[in-house]
């Protein structure tokens, strides 16, 4: 049991090292609160941590009020991604067909904004997909967006 939960734990702190982490681009106000935080728009950027020159642009809803102020708002289901080349594509290493590059918490209990990483190797292209899960029930509401990769620069699937 003890070789299950280690392993369980060497798992997990992986995933979390792994994932890309995201600095605030700029936010706007959509509705005022008298006591804590108005509710707003967050724009986000973060790179990809597997391909040199791409970055990411993620806009979420952030709750505000009193409860959005000490954490225990749950964010709305609603992001955008747009991710763009920003420099020379290069792939330091090999590239998994399907990976999550970026997760972030947006409630306290169990559900998450994510965005995984797909690859077309058929077009040669990264496909970027935005999602909001929760253990029990997630949403269905996404953003999708691709990044072309030139003909000549073939993609290193693992």
């Amino acid at each position: 049991m003890r070789t299950t939960f280690a392993a369980g734990l060497a798992l997990a702190l992986t995933l979390a090292v792994s994932a890309a982490s995201a600095e605030t681009v700029g936010a706007v106000d959509t509705a005022f609160k008298l006591i804590g935080p108005d509710h707003k728009v967050v724009v986000e950027v973060f790179d990809d941590p597997k391909v040199a020159g791409v970055s990411c642009y993620l806009s979420r809803a952030k709750t505000g009020g009193i409860k959005g102020a000490i954490g225990l708002a749950e964010d709305k289901a609603e992001s955008s991604v747009a991710c763009r080349q920003v420099g020379n594509l290069s792939f330091p290493g090999k590239v998994p067909k399907q990976e999550e590059v970026f997760s972030e918490r947006a409630s306290i209990f169990f559900k998450h904004v994510r965005v995984v990483r797909m690859v077309d190797a058929k077009r040669n292209a990264l496909i970027y997909l935005v999602y909001s899960d929760r253990l029990i029930d997630g949403s269905p509401k996404n953003s999708v967006t691709a990044v072309p990769v030139p003909g000549n620069q073939p993609i290193p699937l693992q």
